[in-house]
């Protein structure tokens, strides 16, 4: 069975990788071709249309709204074909509202559709360690089973298409929030001349850290010192646009979200300050740079 892939960006390049690696044939197709030519052992697709007449099952690892639109109905888009025989596993972090959209428009041409945000980031892709977040007809899920235990550690099936997205919203609104915190918390200890080393070793040794902040206390330290950092698996760009999915999500469902609210506005203003290309997790230096 040939498998298509729809965005080769830092994600979708470890996910072709794993999927390679459990012995899968590629067709791929990225807005960039270029970033690609040294993908080697896939079939490079001129569109997503491409990609979807040659593949029975199609991964989307895309971005954002912006993208979704281009690769599903511009010109060569996904939706411009038959579908008939063809699932779309949409992995992209969306609002719930988004992805009943494009379910509808991947039925509309006859295929199959899930939604699969994941949980994780590059190194649990490449391992297969992801945990997927799944929604939407029960037996395209089924279908999809298969592809997705290789991809990862977990499958959690929530129902109806809307929840998947609801789900990993709320599983990064924490996340967001405690960069944010962290930076704050280690501005008060180095105001008491501790140095930014021992406070951070304190935190994460403590219940002032949470999971994450022990494999990302060394790039946020190396960004205080040395005003860059190694660290880049997910964007203050990419961010801040999750954030206002959730800012957006709470509103429609009549909840109030001043923590997230509040967090956005201050990724905001430090991609607004140049650190919008920067890992989101920096936010901790930015914030205690400005405490």
């Amino acid at each position: 069975m040939i498998l298509g892939l729809i965005g080769v960006g830092k994600m979708g390049r470890a996910i072709c990788e794993r999927l390679m690696e459990t012995g899968n044939e590629l067709i791929v197709w990225n807005r960039s071709p270029e970033k690609i030519g040294d993908l080697e052992g896939v079939t490079i697709a001129a569109t997503p249309a491409e990609v979807a007449s040659s593949a029975e099952i199609i991964i989307s690892v895309l971005a954002n709204d912006n993208a979704t639109q281009s690769a599903y109905f511009d010109d060569g888009g996904l939706t411009t074909i038959s579908l008939n025989g063809k699932l779309i596993i949409e992995i992209c972090t969306s609002s719930p509202e988004r992805a009943v959209e494009l379910e509808k428009a991947g039925l509309d041409k006859g295929g199959q559709f899930i939604e699969s945000p994941v949980g994780g980031t590059v190194k649990p892709a490449k391992e297969g360690t992801l945990l997927a977040l799944v929604a939407g007809d029960n037996a395209a899920f089924e279908r999809a089973k298969p592809i997705l235990e290789q991809m990862t550690r977990r499958i959690e099936y929530l129902g109806e298409t809307g929840a998947a997205a609801a789900m990993k919203l709320a599983i990064n609104l924490p996340l967001m929030v405690y960069w944010g915190a962290l930076g704050e918390a280690v501005a008060m200890a180095t105001s008491k001349d501790i140095s930014a080393e021992q406070a951070m070793s304190i935190l994460v040794d403590s219940s002032g850290a949470i999971g994450a902040a022990k494999v990302r206390c060394q790039p946020i330290l190396e960004m205080m010192r040395e005003g860059h950092s190694s660290a880049s698996n997910f964007t203050m760009f990419n961010a801040i646009k999750d954030m206002k999915l959730m800012v957006g999500t709470a509103q429609s469902m009549g909840i109030e979200s001043p923590i997230i609210d509040a967090a956005r506005k201050t990724a905001e203003d430090a991609a607004e300050d140049g650190w919008a290309a920067h890992d989101a997790s920096l936010l901790a230096a930015w914030r205690s740079s400005k405490s």
